[in-house]
């Protein structure tokens, strides 16, 4: 890699990484009392996809082992925020899916969220925010293959 590309490459994932504490902290702070960011993710994910998933689905969708993904479900159900049950077609499989105490939870979380998300739109402008997801999800498709 040449100096320049290496620089450029160093800059990138300088600024990735600086955001990702950023929002990881202000997440912390606006979120429920006694929500994490995991949970708040799974809860967001179960919301938008509807139905079931097994924990194996969602440890592979947050690049997370399965061991972290049922730790996270484990205190998901223990909040009331989500029902686990087996798979009735196979007996090893469990199946995951939102409460309504879960969707009130995440509900709440998203308006607390809502003000920063509106603001940084607002702040960058909707085309360059339109702009900038394609390669974020390029990056982010290119880094989890690897």
């Amino acid at each position: 890699m040449t100096d320049d590309k290496n620089t450029l490459a160093i800059m990138l994932f300088g600024e990735l990484l600086a955001a990702d504490q950023s929002v990881r902290s202000w997440l912390t702070r606006v979120l429920p009392r006694g929500m994490e960011i995991s949970h708040f993710s799974v809860l967001n994910s179960l919301s938008w996809h509807g139905g079931e998933r097994s924990p194996a689905q969602l440890a592979e969708t947050f690049n997370v082992t399965r061991g972290a993904m049922t730790n996270t479900l484990s205190k998901l159900e223990w909040a009331g925020y989500v029902h686990i049950r087996p798979d009735w077609d196979d007996a090893r499989r469990k199946m995951v899916a939102i409460s309504p105490a879960g969707r009130q939870a995440r509900d709440a979380a998203v308006n607390a969220i809502a003000p920063m998300i509106s603001n940084v739109v607002d702040e960058l402008g909707e085309e360059q925010v339109r702009a900038t997801l394609p390669i974020l999800r390029a990056l982010r498709r290119q880094l989890s293959q690897g």
